[in-house]
C-alpha cells in the first residue's frame, strides 16, 4: 500500500513524463524515477509505472489516431512483434537484480545522447523514402527489439523507437511519432498483464498516477501538433541527462 508521501512524488512527475511522452517519447525517464525516488521496489516501480503509463499512452494513440499519424497497414504487425518482445522482456526482468538495470542504463543512455546531437535532423525529409516492403521489415524488427527493452525496464522507450524510425526506416517524423506510439502502447499492456499475472502492481497508485499521466499526454499531444519537430530535440536531450545523472547517482553514490 503506497503512502501520501508517495503519492504526492509520483504524481507531478508522471504528469511532466505524460507531457514529455506525447512530444518526444521518453516519458518513463521521468515517471519511473518518480516510483523509484518515492522508494518502492525496482519491480513493484516498474510495474506500477506501466499502468500509468499504458493509460497515457492510449490517449496519446488514440489522438494521433485521429490526425492520421498511424497508418493501420505498418502499425497493426508492428503492434504483434512489440507485444511478443515486451511480454518475454517482462518475464526476463522479475529474474534479473536492480543492479543489471542500472549498468545497462549507464550504457545505453549516452550511447542514444551522442545519436541525438551528431543527427542532422530527427525528421527524415532529407533521406530518400524505402520501399513499404523495407519499411515494414524494419518497423517489426524494431518493434521486436524494443519491445523486449520495454518489458525489461522502459525508460526512453519512444526516444529510442522515434530515433530508430527516423534513422533506420527513413520515416518522416509524424508517421514515426505515430507508429511510436502504437507500438508502445502494444508494449505496455503486455508487460502491464505479465507484472499484473506476478503480483507486482500497486493498482490504486498506478490508476491515480494515470489520471496525471493523461493530462499530461493531452497537453503535450497538443504541443506537438503546434510545434512539432522545433521541441523534440531539447526535450530529448534533456530527459537523457537527468535520468542518467539519477542512475549514476544510485549506482555508486
Amino acid at each position: 500500500m503506497a503512502s501520501w508521501t508517495q503519492y504526492l512524488i509520483v504524481c507531478p512527475l508522471v504528469f511532466l513524463g505524460g507531457y514529455v511522452d506525447a512530444i518526444a517519447g521518453g516519458g518513463g525517464l521521468i515517471s519511473l524515477p518518480a516510483y523509484l525516488i518515492a522508494g518502492l521496489p525496482v519491480h513493484i516501480s516498474i510495474a506500477t509505472n506501466k499502468t500509468s503509463a499504458a493509460m497515457g499512452t492510449a490517449l496519446t494513440t488514440a489522438k494521433f489516431w485521429r490526425q492520421g499519424y498511424i497508418r493501420l497497414k505498418l502499425c497493426l504487425p508492428c503492434a504483434v512483434f512489440a507485444l511478443a518482445g515486451s511480454t518475454a522482456g517482462a518475464n526476463l526482468a522479475l529474474r534479473v537484480d536492480d543492479y543489471v538495470f542500472r549498468i545497462f542504463l549507464l550504457v545505453v543512455l549516452p550511447l542514444t545522447a551522442v545519436y541525438v546531437f551528431r543527427s542532422k535532423s530527427l525528421d527524415a525529409g532529407g533521406k530518400e523514402p524505402l520501399s513499404p516492403g523495407r519499411t515494414l521489415a524494419v518497423a517489426c524488427t524494431l518493434a521486436l527489439l524494443i519491445g523486449v527493452y520495454d518489458g525489461f525496464y522502459g525508460p526512453g522507450t519512444g526516444t529510442f523507437l522515434l530515433l530508430l524510425l527516423t534513422g533506420l526506416g527513413h520515416m518522416s517524423l509524424n508517421d514515426a511519432a505515430g507508429t511510436t506510439k502504437a507500438i508502445n502502447l502494444a508494449t505496455n499492456v503486455a508487460a502491464l498483464i505479465t507484472y499484473l499475472l506476478n503480483g507486482q502492481v500497486l493498482l490504486p497508485l498506478g490508476l491515480t498516477a494515470g489520471l496525471f499521466g493523461i493530462a499530461g499526454n493531452y497537453l503535450g499531444a497538443r504541443s506537438f501538433t503546434a510545434r512539432g519537430a522545433k521541441i523534440v530535440r531539447p526535450l530529448i536531450v534533456t530527459v537523457l541527462a537527468v535520468f542518467f545523472v539519477k542512475i549514476l547517482y544510485d549506482t555508486f553514490l
